[in-house]
């Protein structure tokens, strides 16, 4: 079984930006050296718990800091930019790590209305955006390709064959991906022949449903000849199961916090979400939030953890798991580390490796 990681460079309470980041590069360090196929890094914007704003610039740092693994955008949300920009972005990253981008692309937003505004609004970029999204995948292939697009114009500006290409002489391409969280995406995967992961992680439902429909429609293409997906889960694996469920419920409690529209901060410390749950402060929407996520995460002791994988591949029918390591630390830790984020990919490794 090959496993991957995925990675929203988390930031704790104890934690700067810069300790983040700090901690996302061992953390892909271990992973490159432990084998893992790939590591995908997030597109989240204004988000105090998250410091994975720009997959690009994130994929440049990591390619440096490793040498084997795969390095990708888990995703680049496309209505967000031009296409032309994110061509060119990985087009450049992968003339510089030949065999090693992956450009995953989804269609969310990655941030609330006012920071889409934001966002959007000072590029010129509003809902039209998202309705011309399987246009722009198109265009985003096609600008990556060493031959580039054909762009037709008038007449009397004499150049009938105008091409666009997103860098001048391409010698090998991105491995692109569609990313999605429901049917829409499975359907358009499908019609274009595309790679297709479903976020497990995030949502939970539809997994199979979507899956099922991706593999049912697929149509084969240049970038991909059948079928080609994998599953994401989120994972907190400890020496104990305790050890384990103490470290994912600060994570699961954002969650809630954020399915349930209270305010965010950045992600406690285990002892202070220790504390929320024993004061009772957790509204029983938020609670049911926090059941559902560790009931669908990987989580427990090393043998628990890797049966729960396996029971994953097996059930959805793939033989390739990304993780999104989402452990906390407890008071005391060093803010420039992330232990418990390590160990669980170290724990998994050591058992199905």
């Amino acid at each position: 079984m090959r496993l991957s990681v995925l990675d929203l460079v988390p930031v704790r309470t104890d934690q700067s930006t810069a300790d983040a980041l700090t901690a996302t590069t061992h953390l892909a360090q271990t992973a490159d050296r432990l084998g893992y196929t790939r590591y995908w890094l997030a597109e989240h914007h204004n988000m105090p718990a998250v410091a994975a704003t720009s997959p690009p610039v994130l994929i440049a740092h990591l390619a440096a800091h490793t040498t084997q693994l795969r390095l990708g955008s888990g995703g680049v949300m496309l209505p967000n930019h031009a296409p032309l920009a994110v061509a060119e972005q990985f087009a450049l990253l992968e003339a510089a790590n030949p065999g090693r981008i992956d450009l995953g692309i989804g269609r969310a937003p990655g941030s609330d209305p006012v920071t889409s505004l934001a966002l959007r609004g000072a590029a010129g970029r509003d809902d039209r955006d998202i309705e011309a999204f399987p246009q722009y995948l198109d265009d985003v292939v096609a600008l990556m390709s060493a031959r580039g697009v054909r762009v037709p114009l008038p007449r009397d500006l004499m150049r009938e064959n105008y091409v666009l290409k997103a860098t001048p002489a391409a010698l090998s391409e991105p491995r692109m991906w569609l990313l999605g969280s429901s049917m829409y995406s499975a359907h358009l995967a499908a019609a274009k022949g595309l790679p297709y992961v479903f976020a497990h992680h995030f949502s939970g439902h539809g997994t199979a449903e979507a899956l099922a429909v991706y593999r049912d429609e697929f149509q084969p293409s240049d970038l991909a000849a059948e079928p080609v997906t994998f599953l994401t889960v989120n994972a907190s694996v400890a020496e104990t199961t305790e050890e384990a469920k103490a470290l994912i419920l600060p994570q699961l409690q954002m969650m809630g916090r954020l399915r349930t529209g209270q305010p965010l901060g950045a992600l406690d410390l285990v002892e202070d979400a220790e504390a929320v749950t024993q004061s009772g402060s957790l509204s029983p929407q938020a609670q049911a939030v926090v059941a559902s996520g560790l009931a669908r995460a990987v989580v427990g002791s090393p043998t628990e953890a890797a049966d729960q994988v396996r029971a994953l591949a097996e059930e959805f029918d793939v033989d390739e798991v990304m993780v999104n390591p989402v452990g906390s630390a407890r008071r005391g830790a060093d803010p420039a580390t992330a232990t418990a984020r390590d160990t669980t990919l170290e724990l998994l490794a050591k058992e199905l490796f």
